[in-house]
């Protein structure tokens, strides 16, 4: 025969883990913003690259551009946007494999190796296009 205390305290035990499981976000992330947007080159939609956005941490979120050259950026552990502040942003052409010999990225260096674009991540401006010319 079962006790009801020890049924009650199982019933409990089991209605912590449904409250605080599954559903709740890591407690080491730091502050976050979505952040989506357009990429284009020379005018333009840029499918198929990677968008990434690193903070001064060194936390990196990332995304990838569809056919219309929209991302939506993710952060770890299944969260979504990227660190308030100002970011690093790298914008890479997605390859399948090795890049061929004498292979020439149509997203000029400026964009992703030697980048110069950054961006100031917040609540308030979680839209963030970028218009890159290939020159």
């Amino acid at each position: 025969m079962r006790s009801p205390r020890l049924a009650s305290l199982l019933m409990t035990f089991v209605g912590i883990l449904a409250v605080s499981g599954c559903n709740s976000a890591p407690s080491d992330l730091p502050e976050l913003a979505p952040v989506t947007g357009t990429v284009t080159l020379d005018g333009k939609p840029l499918a198929n690259a990677s968008v990434s956005f690193e903070s001064s941490n060194g936390q990196v979120a990332f995304g990838q551009t569809d056919a219309e050259g929209h991302y939506e950026l993710n952060f770890r552990d299944g969260a979504k946007g990227a660190e308030v502040g100002e970011n690093k942003v790298r914008i890479e052409t997605v390859l399948e494999g090795p890049p061929a010999p004498n292979y020439r990225d149509p997203i000029p260096a400026k964009y992703n190796s030697k980048t110069t674009l950054t961006r100031n991540v917040s609540k308030d401006n979680p839209v963030q296009n970028f218009e890159l010319t290939s020159k």
